[in-house]
This record gives structure tokens, sequence and C-alpha cells, in this order.
């Protein structure tokens, strides 16, 4: 009860009276004594763990959950309790991939891969076609994470093939929001894939599967899902974009990420609302070089100070730097269309910027990156003192392999 009324409350009182009375309960329910009615109770520590570590910060509630759990598997067992042990496999996945997304690299993943492939084994179409569904869409989710962190696509192309999987049972008329969930999935799957071959193909599949999640996933039903779900479509678009002649694709961007942020607000939620100023930036700034349009690139360079406004140095500094950047490249293209030299001076305080985070310690080939940036406003000012200085540097930083 505690766990079910924690998880609908915002604050951590519940969640936190819930794992003490779990374990109030371990310290009776013995293994020895009722090791069912124990492993259903580390079972649900498990569950509470994972909840509250969600809402807080670090891993340590994580890797406890975890530890419940995996304590649950060594009574409630495949060959004693099969549909309870596919269930907590699946539970172990879960919370699995909240742990990996705190610590990136890829070996919580690979176990939480592992997790849900046990699960499938019990799990089966025939037997629980829904739960089989479910279990699939989450596989494939950490196939996916997994393929953007490798190298390759062989990840991913497993991810497409698993969504596609349980889209045969999530179908829209049976599940249509589940439906939904799994297109947006496959789209992201594809998107990736998509940008790792340059297959124009693929992102067509990954713009028709967006395309295809909106038409459940609405404004009126679900207005954030709707929202970022947009977001991903101007992703593709803009990089169908890059294979394509033209700025259809662009345009059609434009319009995907400006219909995100009418419900992706900055009051709403101010880290989404910011990534998509940042991509209407990138985006308005494409389009304003192809189409040698200074009001584009005037939109662009208010998008990037929106997205700055939240995207500060203290709480996203890895981002702020690049938004950085990005307002650098769209201020020096509206300087080298412009008298005086306002736009390139401001272009310059950007890029500077950018490198007090995007060092060549922490990301060289980023930082190389901006110095070439750095060097082509120094040419617009005519400051050739300078354009020799961070050549030089360059050049010495290349030679030493950056």
């Amino acid at each position: 009860m505690y766990s079910l009324l924690g998880d609908r409350e915002v604050g951590t009182a519940r969640l936190k009276e819930a794992i003490a009375a779990h374990r109030a309960a371990l310290e009776v329910r013995t293994r020895n004594h009722a090791p069912l009615d124990r492993a259903r109770t580390q079972n649900n520590l498990g569950a509470a763990l994972a909840a509250l570590g969600k809402r807080e910060a670090g891993t340590a509630r994580l890797e406890e959950a975890v530890a419940a759990i995996r304590a649950a598997l060594e009574v409630r067992t495949r060959i004693w309790v099969p549909l309870s042990w596919a269930r907590t496999q699946t539970n172990l996945g879960n919370t699995l991939w909240l742990l990996s997304e705190r610590e990136g690299g890829t070996a919580r993943l690979e176990e939480t891969v592992t997790a849900f492939r046990a699960a499938l084994e019990v799990r089966t179409r025939e037997r629980m076609p829904l739960g089989w569904a479910m279990t699939q869409n989450n596989l494939g989710a950490t196939l996916s994470r997994l393929g953007e962190r490798e190298g390759g696509t062989a990840r991913l192309e497993e991810a497409v093939a698993t969504f596609r999987a349980a889209l045969e049972v999530r179908t829209r008329e049976r599940a249509p929001l589940d439906w939904a969930q799994t297109q947006t999935n496959l789209g992201l799957a594809l998107l990736r894939q998509g940008e790792r071959e340059a297959s124009t193909a693929r992102l067509e599949e990954a713009v028709a599967a967006f395309r295809a999640a909106l038409e459940v996933s609405t404004r009126e039903r679900a207005p954030l899902n709707w929202a970022q779900t947009q977001t991903n479509l101007g992703a593709a678009l803009r990089a169908l974009d890059e294979q394509e002649a033209g700025t259809t694709r662009l345009k059609e961007a434009v319009t995907a990420y400006r219909a995100a942020l009418e419900e992706s607000t900055r009051e709403r939620a101010p880290l989404d609302w910011a990534t998509t100023q940042n991509n209407l930036g990138n985006a308005l700034a494409t389009l304003g070089a192809r189409e040698k349009d200074t009001a584009r690139l005037e939109e662009a360079v208010a998008a990037y100070r929106a997205a700055l406004e939240v995207r500060t140095r203290g709480r996203a500094p890895l981002d702020w730097a690049r938004t950085q950047n990005n307002l650098g490249i769209a201020l020096l293209r509206l300087g080298a269309r412009e008298a005086g030299t306002a736009r390139l001076e401001e272009a310059v305080a950007a890029f500077r910027a950018a490198l007090e985070e995007l060092t060549r310690e922490r990301v060289p080939r980023e930082w190389a990156d901006i110095q070439r940036n750095l060097i082509r406003a120094y040419r617009a000012l005519n400051d050739w003192a300078k354009v020799k200085a961070i050549s030089g540097e360059l050049r010495a930083a290349i030679k030493e392999g950056l």
C-alpha cells in the first residue's frame, strides 16, 4: 500500500515509510520460515527503492533496489514459480535501465538486456501476448540505447526488429497508446541507424514512425508526449535534409520544433524547452545559410539565446558550451552580411565562452572545431595576429594528435 501511494505522490515520505515497512517485514519473513513471502517482500522493497531512486540524485537507492530484486530471484526461481520469476526479471531489467541512465557506459545495459531476455523465455507471445510485447518494447529501448553508446549499427538493427515484433501484438486497435509509444521508440532507433548509415530509406521510415505515433498520441490526449514526438520528428527531418537537396525538410523541421514548444514550455519542462530551442536554432541557422536569409539567422540567434537562459553553465555546462558555439556560428554568419563588427565581436565572445568548458583535455575534437570557428571570426575582423596565434596552437595540437 505504501509503495503504491508513494508512487502517486510527489514527495518521498511515503516511499521511505514503505521501505521501512518492507525491511521490518523481512526481519520476520525469513528465508527458512516463509521463503516465497520473503521473496515477494524483497521484490516490493526493490520496487519502492527504485521509485525513491528515481526521485533522488545519485545511484545508491537504485543499487539497493537491484540487490533486493536479485535477492528475490534467489528464491523466486524459474523452476519453482516461473511467472513470478519472469515478472521479477522484468523489474530487475527496469531498475538496471534506470541505473544505466545515471552511470553511463554499457555494462548495466548489457545486464538489462540479459534480464529482459530471461523474462521473455517465460513471458512468451503465446502465453501472455501483451506482457511479451511490453517486454519486447523494453528490450528494444535497451538495445537502442546500447547502439547509441557503441559503434556500428548491429544493436540498432536488433532494436528495430524487436520494436517491430512488439507492434505485431501492440496494435493500434488493441492498445493505441502503447502502440504509439512503440512507434516513437522505433522511430528513434531508425533515426540513429539512418544517421550512422547515411540512409535516406531509414530516415524516411523514422519520419513515418513518428508521424504514425502523432496520429494517436495527440496534443489533446497526451500533450507532453506529443511535444516530445514533434521534437523527435524535427530531428529526423533535419537528418533527412542532410541527405537531400532543397529546404523542404528543414522547413518541416522548423514547423515540428515550433509545434513542440507550444506544449513543452519553459514553465512546464524547462530542460526539454531549452533543448528544443537549441534544435530550432540549428534548423533556422542552416535554413538562413542556405537561403542567404538574414531574418532566419536572427531567429536562430534568438532561439539560442532563449536556450541559454535555461541551459546555464552551472546547470548543464557541456550543453551550455555547445549552445554558445552554435550561437557563435549564427552570429558569424550574420556578421559576414552586415556592416560593422558588432556581430563578429559577439561571435568571438560566444566561441571563447564555449572553450571554457569544451577544453582540449575534455573533448579535443570539439575544441579544435571551435578554434577553427574562432579563426574564421578573427579573419572577418582582420585581426591577423590572433589568426596566426590560434592557427599555430591548433597546428601544434594536431601534430601531437590533439
